[in-house]
């Protein structure tokens, strides 16, 4: 392999060591003004978006040994990859390309699998990693919650049945 063409792969390399996902798209028909703004949105992710040859992709993909791509590597091909929030990034490119419908996902990879473009938009419905921290959350501390309200719900009818009594006192005291 030429020095150039080397060079191309261990760039391509580096980017795709830069998340465990990467999302493919044919990148036909944007303006470059599009291209700025979709980078911009996904800065907000730490993901970035670059434009690669299909032979130099498919050659670094074989070298990380990632899942065949060659079907999908025909036409203008970019790569979006970067940041832990494969669904917010997934969130964030599904919207921009379905407003701008110039662009069209391909496919992608997660964790060594291969993801189809339906799956990419199922997995950009998906809430994002913080709202997913939050439920989390949520589901451990709830049984504690009901715990100590199930605890404190026996001196509390305690106290309601001994304050009525007083009250019902003080009535026939009058």
């Amino acid at each position: 392999m030429r020095l150039e063409k080397k060079y191309l792969v261990e760039e391509v390399n580096t980017h795709l060591k830069k998340s465990d996902y990467v999302y493919l798209a044919n990148y036909d028909r944007i303006t470059v003004d599009e291209i700025a703004e979709l980078r911009a949105q996904l800065s907000e992710h730490d993901a970035e978006f670059h434009v690669v040859k299909n032979t130099i992709l498919n050659v670094a993909a074989k070298e990380r040994e990632l899942p065949e791509l060659s079907d999908h590597l025909t036409g203008p091909t970019a790569i979006i990859v970067g940041g832990n929030n494969p669904s917010g990034v997934a969130k964030v490119i599904c919207e921009f390309f379905k407003k701008k419908e110039k662009v069209e996902l391909k496919a992608g990879i997660l964790n060594d699998r291969s993801l189809s473009k339906e799956e990419i938009e199922t997995l950009s419905k998906l809430p994002g990693l913080e709202a997913l921290r939050a439920q989390l959350l949520g589901l451990l501390t709830q049984p504690g919650t009901s715990f100590v309200r199930i605890i404190n719900a026996v001196p509390q009818n305690f106290m309601n049945v001994l304050q009525a009594k007083v009250q019902k006192e003080e009535g026939e005291g009058i």
